[in-house]
């Protein structure tokens, strides 16, 4: 059955979609059937897998409007078995235009229903805001990781966004799940990342994943090279960690199948 994951975080540079990108890869490194969707106007996880926005017709935009198929809209990347639906610059407009549009909250949800059987896993990059295209996401997905930096003010963030997943569980997706938080960019040199460490396990104890990403050079260089970074540095601590994390999601996700 297919697993659709939303990675989400209100708060910008928490590594998210990295996360996104490198769990596609590491999935698809297991023989899992991926499709990535990038929700997110800004376009990065299409850029951080080699595509250029101009080069291609391809969006999500379309697909959230009504104008075009969820299976029109798919690229081949250069990992095998995985699967995007790339962002454009039109989706910055879409929030207005939900506005107005019937069925506003399960657009997404409704386009994907005739494509979601073709993967193992569908993973939606939100952007860095609550807005539709974030709620569009929540009402797809089954589950969300929230990717979080260990820094001052992350546990802040990640309570407003509690706060919203609370909210569509009571209105609109009654079924979506915390699959679980990730400490990104983590360094155990620094006392404040030890320290955000302990109060995020002791505030969501076994929600939060066993692995941590750390803060890792060749994780940073690879989207400049269109590669996940499984496929630009396979022994980098970066990648061994994404495979890890990957690891966690199959035995959270598919246990009692």
């Amino acid at each position: 059955m297919t697993k659709i994951i939303a990675f989400a975080n209100q708060k910008g540079g928490v590594g998210k979609t990295t996360t996104a990108i490198n769990i596609g890869a590491s999935l698809a490194a297991i023989k899992k059937r991926v499709l990535l969707i990038d929700l997110d106007p800004q376009g990065n996880a299409g850029t951080g897998l080699g595509f250029v926005r101009a080069a291609h017709k391809q969006s999500v935009y379309g697909v959230i409007m009504g104008t075009a198929s969820a299976a029109d809209n798919i690229l081949t990347t250069a990992v095998t078995n995985m699967h995007i639906m790339p962002s454009s610059p039109a989706l910055s407009g879409a929030e207005v235009e939900l506005l107005d549009m019937d069925n506003r909250e399960y657009r997404l949800r409704d386009a994907l229903a005739s494509i979601r059987d073709h993967y193992d896993y569908i993973l939606l990059d939100c952007p860095p805001a609550l807005g539709y295209l974030t709620l569009n996401a929540l009402t797809t997905a089954d589950s969300v990781i929230i990717p979080l930096q260990c820094e001052f003010f992350a546990l802040e963030g990640v309570q407003h966004l509690m706060n919203t997943i609370s909210e569509v569980q009571k209105s609109w997706n009654p079924q979506l799940d915390i699959l679980g938080v990730l400490l990104t960019m983590y360094d155990r040199r620094y006392g404040l990342t030890r320290a955000v460490e302990n109060e995020v396990r002791d505030t969501f104890g076994d929600r939060v994943f066993k692995t941590v990403v750390p803060r890792n050079v060749r994780v940073s260089e690879a989207p400049s090279h269109g590669k996940p970074a499984l496929f630009y540095d396979f022994n980098s601590s970066g990648a061994q960690a994404y495979l890890r994390v990957a690891t966690e999601i199959t035995q959270k996700t598919e246990q009692g199948e």
